[in-house]
């Protein structure tokens, strides 16, 4: 295969094994081994090769996700899946719809391996569920079920209002505020009564090992942080296709909050800070 064409169809091949794996690396190193195996392959016969890469990513993907269970169900506290940069400055495209979105990452963490690639499969990249059969080693009914099952637990975030990329950055920003200024009231009123307050530091960093419930209570840990890490900068960068709020400790990265906004307020607020996550992020 020339490197042309597998440069145009390495943001599928990417987008299918984040969307399976829900991790920046492991869906790095499927790629990889999709491209090694796809540069090998006597491809002469294979008529459209968008669709045997992309079989072949879910296929490899699949197997990563298998074996990774016990791994992510051992894991210190809530997970949350690796950012992923997006936006018009990142060098490297990947297939961007809702479907790597931070919160549809979450829920399609709880699918079983077998409904996550059916679903990715069927409603991402349009397969016949014959097709996805192969994948999984199963039958055409059955992965129909598998897919239809995975639908239905994902249909809540899917119908859930999306707050504008500028109503994001500026709750995100008087948040940030808030918090520096220490000031609870105007953090209450930032949150949904009923928010829900998620963070992910993987045993790796303090973090809560449970989700955080109601708005007085976040806006409290919210200010305890910030006057125990004491950072210094923040940036507003695109992540999984949304707005995020970066904020760094002598030019690293020590937090990466993401949102969820319903009239206004904040419904669910998950904070990532697991060093391990945002290695490949970088410094300011």
């Amino acid at each position: 295969m020339e490197p042309a064409d597998w440069e145009s169809h390495r943001p599928a091949v990417f987008g299918a094994a984040y969307r399976i794996l829900g991790t920046v690396a492991e869906a790095e190193d499927v790629t990889q081994e999709v491209w090694l195996r796809a540069a090998a392959a006597d491809l002469s016969e294979v008529r459209e090769l968008r669709a045997w890469l992309v079989t072949l990513a879910a296929r490899t993907s699949y197997n990563v996700l298998k074996s990774a269970r016990v791994r992510r169900e051992s894991y210190v506290g809530p997970w949350l899946p690796e950012p992923l940069l997006t936006g018009p400055d990142v060098a490297a495209q990947v297939l961007m719809d809702e479907s790597v979105s931070t919160a549809m990452l979450v829920v399609m963490e709880r699918l079983a391996p077998a409904e996550r690639v059916a679903l990715v499969l069927h409603d991402v990249f349009g397969f016949p569920f014959g097709q996805i059969a192969d994948v999984l080693g199963g039958t055409p009914a059955a992965s129909r079920k598998l897919a239809s099952r995975a639908r239905a637990r994902v249909a809540a975030v899917q119908e859930r209002p999306r707050a504008s990329r500028a109503e994001t950055e500026r709750v995100l920003r008087a948040f940030k505020a808030a918090a520096d200024a220490g000031d609870m009231a105007a953090l209450v009123e930032l949150l949904d009564p009923e928010a829900v307050y998620v963070a992910d530091g993987g045993g790796k960093v303090t973090a809560a090992r449970r989700p955080v419930l109601g708005a007085g209570t976040i806006a409290l840990l919210a200010v305890r942080q910030i006057e125990l890490r004491r950072p210094d900068a923040f940036q507003i960068i695109e992540v999984n296709g949304h707005p995020a709020l970066a904020t760094y400790l002598g030019g690293e990265l020590i937090w990466l909050d993401t949102v969820e906004i319903a009239g206004g307020r904040i419904t669910a607020f998950r904070r990532l800070a697991n060093p391990e996550k945002f290695a490949h992020l970088g410094h300011i």
